[in-house]
Order: C-alpha cells, then structure tokens, then sequence
C-alpha cells in the first residue's frame, strides 16, 4: 500500500516551533523512525505551506491511502475540504496537538468531515496511530 502523508503550513517547523506543543523531533526525523515499522508499504511525505500546492498533490492521484494534517487549513481552507470530498480513498486527518484544549478558532476543522476519521493530541505517534489503522483495514 502507498500511503500519502501531507502536511500543510508551519509544519515545515516541526523540531523547532513551539516544542512544548509539538516536541522536539523533526518530520524526516520522525518518518525515519517510522518507515523501519512500516516496511511493507510505501510511505510518501508532502509538506507544502501553500493551499494550491496541496490540492495539486492531492490530485495527483498516485495514492492508496491518506493521511493529513492541514495545519491552519484545517480551519478555513473548504477548497482543501472540496478536494478531499472527491478523494475516494482512506483518509485520516491529524493533529499533533489536542486541537480541543487550544484557541477556539483552532477548535473547528472544516476538513475533517471529507476524511474517515480524526487523530488529535497524541503528538507525533497520530501519524503512527493513523498508518495502523489504514493499513490494517
């Protein structure tokens, strides 16, 4: 199985920005410790801070499976939202943090509605988590 994971704007930052909230290792870092577990499937990383740029990776097409963390689009990007309503694969939407224990406006996920299910506030292992779900069902 290809899985597709995506994250959007400031992820880019991981290992860096606001560690207490999103810890200390980096996306590369953390798909390395990752891939040894998975190494059955394909594991593909998008990162993009620009909406348009993860649409177009969206419609590439070339995935079995998706996980995403939209970033700030989760919040107000309904075109990421309308690519993934047409997306007919597994998807999964994740947040490192507890989206629900932040700023309000960061309480409402407009995407989360065009996937099959939502990780939030198990940090970095949401990827994890998300990855055994999808390639167990």
């Amino acid at each position: 199985m290809k899985v597709l994971i995506i994250n959007g704007p400031n992820l880019n930052l991981l290992g860096t920005r606001e560690p207490e909230i999103y810890g200390t290792m980096s996306m590369e870092d953390y798909l390395r410790h990752l891939k040894p577990e998975f190494s059955s499937h394909e594991l593909d990383y998008y990162q993009s801070n620009i909406e348009g740029e993860i649409i177009n990776r969206l419609q590439q097409d070339d995935f079995d499976a998706l996980i995403i963390n939209p970033g700030a689009f989760t919040h107000y990007s309904y075109a990421i939202a309308d690519c993934l309503k047409n997306i007919g694969k597994p998807k999964v939407e994740v947040h490192i943090s507890n989206i629900y224990k932040r700023e309000e406006f960061r309480q409402k996920s407009v995407t989360a509605a065009n996937t099959d299910a939502v990780l939030s506030g198990f940090g970095m292992d949401g990827y994890r988590l998300a990855l055994l779900s999808l390639v167990s069902a």
